[in-house]
């Protein structure tokens, strides 16, 4: 696709993501938090924590093992691919720094389902611009 023009959301998110879907963020940002608690992710684990069932969770590793994002053998632990350390840890600082946004914005202390809903919308530019943004703010 050339970037001339409208696209519907569906075009612009493949332009922007590629191959990984906001689902595929959603597991691997989950992936990237459970093991900066835990040398192991299970499935199971990985499952209860993002509210699914086991095999939806073992189909998306799946898709996560393909793109090259994890290692996770047959019957065994999830772990991050250095690509997806990388990823995945900005996963995390992209939806920390959201969070952050909306909650000064909004004067609340957690704003979880907003930032669920916008994250995967958000280039890493405007990202990064947030958290510029946010630091001049904590500087006043």
């Amino acid at each position: 696709m050339d970037k001339e023009g409208f696209y519907t959301l569906k075009g612009y998110t493949m332009m922007e993501h590629g191959l990984i879907t906001s689902s595929m963020e959603d597991y691997l940002e989950m992936i990237c938090r459970m093991s900066e608690q835990s040398k192991v992710v299970r499935i199971s684990s990985l499952a209860q924590a993002l509210h699914v069932k086991p095999p939806s969770a073992s189909k998306m590793a799946g898709n996560l093992r393909a793109q090259e994002l994890i290692e996770f053998p047959r019957y065994g632990y999830i772990t991050l691919t250095p690509m997806g350390k990388k990823l995945g840890e900005y996963l995390v600082q992209r939806h920390e720094t959201i969070g952050r946004l909306l909650c000064l914005i909004n004067g609340t202390q957690d704003e979880l389902e907003e930032v669920e809903k916008i994250e995967h919308f958000l280039s890493p530019r405007t990202v990064l611009n947030i958290r510029k943004f946010l630091e001049q703010q904590e500087k006043k």
